[in-house]
């Protein structure tokens, strides 16, 4: 298309030109109000919403939501996980997931806060966070120590000071539980220099300004017997006696099966595998990891036969392909001498 000449050529240039100096004026304008803009931003710092950590804690452990619910809804109103990540971190689709989320959301909304914020709940679902491990491209583990030191930061109750350092000795000996193929180490065989000693020293000295203040909890008792394991240059050295004092304590507050199963591990270690086995006697036979506990104590005690079948069975029992593939291998050494 062919563009002919102005039929006033002066008249067209004063506009052309107006029309470029308004364009100019008002980019520099803008150009202004935002550099204005960021001189009047405050200095990086702790925000409001900081100071709502805890609050925003209690409110996803609402008492009327299941402990998975709470999860999820910790980690994405708390953690600022994606719905996407946290799927992928528990091994179920997306859409699975968000639905998930929003009911509880829904519920919360619904039922508000009745009452004092339960933070007895807090610390259990921060621990089952922990406890999911290290699956998917979120590292759990690392999520619920950070939230936990959130929560810590906001509280003097030494049980939250007690399950932090408990997260922070496990946490500390992580580098050595699987080997690079990722097959699983147990705690005898595990290389103690790969420990995080710095894990270690802050989780021992945050127990031992919690066990100070003379409020004995259950995330406290299980950080001192992390504690007395990572104190130990060896499985052989370790303080098991005092482990088994450790375990009769907790054992005292709590009808939790796993903790007499552990004892009774303990107990075989600190006396010898027939009175490990005689305290095993005491725990039912459903608890995970019996069968496997048995297997141990009855290899210590010589029976090396009954021991490898006993690994054989728990291999059939157990609920990862890392400790199913440990049993095997235990069972196949036991039985080719």
């Amino acid at each position: 298309m062919r563009i002919g000449v102005p039929s006033d050529p002066r008249a067209w240039l004063v506009t052309v030109a107006w029309r470029r100096y308004v364009d100019a004026h008002r980019s520099q304008t803008a150009r202004r109000r935002r550099e204005q803009a960021e001189l009047d931003e405050p200095p990086p710092g702790p925000t409001e919403q900081a100071d709502d950590t805890l609050q925003l804690l209690v409110l996803c452990c609402h008492p009327s939501l299941s402990p998975s619910s709470a999860v999820a809804l910790t980690l994405r109103a708390v953690g600022g996980l994606t719905t996407r990540q946290i799927a992928q971190a528990y091994l179920v689709p997306e859409s699975t997931m968000a639905q998930r989320i929003s009911r509880a959301k829904r519920t919360v909304a619904a039922e508000g806060l009745t009452g004092p914020g339960d933070l007895g709940r807090v610390l259990q679902v921060l621990y089952l966070i922990f406890n999911e491990g290290y699956t998917g491209d979120v590292d759990l583990a690392a999520e619920s120590i950070r939230l936990t030191r959130e929560l810590v930061s906001q509280t003097d109750d030494p049980e939250a000071a007690g399950l932090l350092a408990l997260l922070l000795l496990h946490h500390a000996r992580r580098p050595s539980r699987f080997t690079r193929d990722g097959a699983l180490v147990t705690l005898a065989e595990q290389d103690r220099s790969l420990w995080d000693t710095h894990l270690i020293n802050e989780g021992i000295g945050i127990l031992q300004a919690a066990l100070a203040c003379d409020a004995l909890g259950e995330f406290q008792i299980q950080a001192a017997i992390a504690a007395l394991h990572a104190d130990a240059p060896n499985t052989r050295e370790t303080d098991w006696v005092q482990i088994v004092e450790w375990y009769d304590e907790l054992a005292a507050r709590t009808d939790n099966p796993v903790v007499a199963l552990n004892r009774a591990v303990a107990v075989g270690e600190a006396d010898g595998p027939q009175a490990g086995l005689r305290a095993l006697g005491e725990v039912s036979v459903d608890v995970p990891r019996h069968t496997a506990a048995q297997a141990y104590l009855r290899e210590r005690a010589g029976e090396t036969a009954r021991a490898a079948g006993l690994y054989a069975t728990a291999a059939q029992e157990a609920t990862s392909t890392a400790e199913r593939d440990h049993l095997t291998r235990q069972a196949a050494r036991l039985r080719n001498g």
